[in-house]
């Protein structure tokens, strides 16, 4: 049975503010790691993709193999909680779509925030990160029409993420949102397709949602709408949120 955490998801900025261009601040690492050990995120001027495991971040660029964050570095979009030690489901052969079925299956409510962990082998996983931006800072879905993406095979790690209910896409990314980190340390991004060979699947409920938002100058000045639900699925991929 997934547990209800007393504590929060604490996200920083909102996702239709890098489809809108505007990251140009964020929070640090240090910050990030204060509020929880398990997220995802990414990099300052979205220059690659950020995992957050056992307490320790780390940043998948396009430049190389992951590599363990500084705390000043900045996160200009975060998600993090605290992960308690938790029942674990054993999974086996499933893809992208079965390993979303499999966490829906075991969500505490679809209205409620799910922090959410895979241990195990990918049989496949295709993964990608972003270069980093210079400004003036083009929208989120420009990022990624140059993302770089990898096609990994048999490999050992974690695929880290949150499903978020549908009443917060544009706030956050409605439905499940992974990224991966293999084991070995030298792979790691944002999951764009996977099929789990094997692994153990812990799911966390929250209640509470503690949103920080950006005080730059940039994003106080840019009036926010949310009217790009088909543009957060064509960047985001996986599977939608029904």
């Amino acid at each position: 049975m997934t547990s209800l955490s007393d504590g929060a998801v604490t996200q920083f900025a909102v996702l239709d503010a890098l489809l809108a261009g505007v990251y140009a601040s964020g929070m640090t690492v240090r910050d990030a790691l204060g509020h929880g050990d398990l997220g995802i995120g990414c990099c300052d001027r979205l220059g690659g993709e950020v995992v957050i495991v056992d307490g320790e971040a780390f940043e998948c660029t396009v430049d190389g193999p992951p590599s363990p964050m500084t705390d000043a570095a900045i996160l200009p979009f975060v998600d993090v909680a605290a992960f308690p030690v938790t029942d674990s489901a054993e999974v086996r052969d499933l893809d992208l779509e079965g390993v979303t079925a499999a966490v829906e299956g075991r969500l505490l409510s679809r209205n409620l925030f799910h922090a959410v962990r895979l241990d195990g082998v990918m049989a496949t996983a295709r993964i990608r990160a972003t270069p980093r931006q210079q400004h003036p800072f083009p929208p989120l879905d420009k990022v990624t029409s140059e993302q770089v993406e990898t096609v990994l095979a048999r490999r050992a790690g974690t695929l880290v993420g949150y499903w978020a209910p549908t009443i917060y896409q544009g706030i956050a990314v409605a439905g499940l949102h992974l990224h991966f980190l293999a084991d070995d340390r030298l792979a790691g991004g944002h999951v764009l397709d996977l099929t789990v060979e094997r692994g153990h699947l812990r799911l966390v409920a929250y209640a509470r949602f503690d949103l920080h938002l950006p005080v730059d100058d940039l994003f106080l000045r840019t009036e926010l709408t949310h009217d790009r639900d088909h543009r957060i699925v064509a960047v985001e991929g996986g599977v939608d949120a029904r």
